[in-house]
């Protein structure tokens, strides 16, 4: 039997001490956005035989009269090129000129243009996507518990699974602002589906744990609740470890061997879901344990 309630308080500073330190990155360096939401055009380049020099290519851009490209190698053939946002007619001269330069050894791989208002667009929708799901979690397991009002109200349920979401959210958004500042790596609209992803996640451990609880007291209620809770747990945890190493397995072949652009969103889903994991046992019952206290 693992004594998880008794240790809550190092289970508070620990996850504590995570969400401050992924705060505090997101703070200092903020996440480095793709052109989703910052507008502009991305082109995936692929060479055959040796790639030719970051320069010559980049001359083939100056020549079609094209500034501030971000020319970054791509795998062992290939250049990915950020720029402003750029038109039909501009492309076709791009393609034309490099045509010119390296005929058939060379061919477009990737095409993306967004302009400035539909990057803005998907700012909006992505604030409106992830409030109106946290809002909408916190109803249904209200709702869900509203028969369980004692000792803890249903509608604490709920609070304590969103602090969970939370936690589960804001702890690879950290990491996401160190890999951006240090690695370069930049978030984009794969990241937020990844959290929305990971936000249904947690929220589907925590409540088979909050379920567990629901039925032990309504079986046993003349047990003490900190021995309910640790009771549900322990019943719960080789259901929740098992179900989530089978989903990071799956991922984890998504990382290693998925292409350059799934990647970050395999590793985004991976620190969520073992997060979403961790919280869900550590973190989301204990914090009801600790409700329970402060009503006394």
């Amino acid at each position: 039997m693992i004594h998880v309630v008794k240790h809550k308080n190092f289970w508070f500073i620990f996850s504590g001490a995570l969400t401050i330190l992924s705060i505090i990155a997101i703070s200092i360096w903020g996440l480095k956005p793709a052109i989703d939401f910052t507008g502009g055009t991305l082109i995936e380049m692929q060479f055959t035989g040796v790639r030719p020099e970051k320069i010559v290519v980049e001359e083939v851009f100056q020549k079609t009269k094209l500034e501030h490209v971000q020319l970054q190698p791509l795998g062992d053939s290939g250049f990915l090129a950020r720029l402003p946002f750029i038109d039909a007619q501009k492309h076709t001269e791009l393609s034309g000129n490099m045509d010119g330069a390296f005929r058939d050894a060379w061919r477009e791989e990737r095409f993306d243009t967004i302009g400035p208002s539909v990057s803005k667009e998907l700012k909006t929708n992505t604030a409106y996507a992830i409030f109106w799901a946290a809002l909408s979690i916190t109803l249904y397991i209200a709702w869900a518990f509203r028969r369980v009002s004692e000792p803890v109200k249903s509608w604490k349920y709920g609070i304590s699974a969103i602090i969970a979401l939370l936690h589960d959210i804001i702890i690879p958004t950290g990491v996401f602002a160190v890999l951006g500042h240090f690695l370069g790596m930049e978030v984009d609209v794969l990241f937020v589906t990844a959290l929305l992803t990971i936000m249904g996640f947690s929220v589907h451990d925590t409540i088979v744990t909050f379920d567990r609880i629901r039925e032990n007291l309504l079986k046993r209620r003349h047990d003490a609740f900190e021995t309910i809770v640790e009771d549900s747990i322990n019943q719960t945890i080789a259901r929740s470890i098992n179900t989530t190493l089978t989903t990071l397995l799956s991922l984890f072949a998504v990382l290693l061997f998925g292409g350059e652009m799934i990647r970050p969103f395999a590793l985004a889903l991976i620190i969520g879901i073992g997060c979403g994991a961790y919280s869900s046992i550590f973190l989301a019952s204990l914090l009801l344990v600790q409700w329970n206290r402060r009503g006394k």
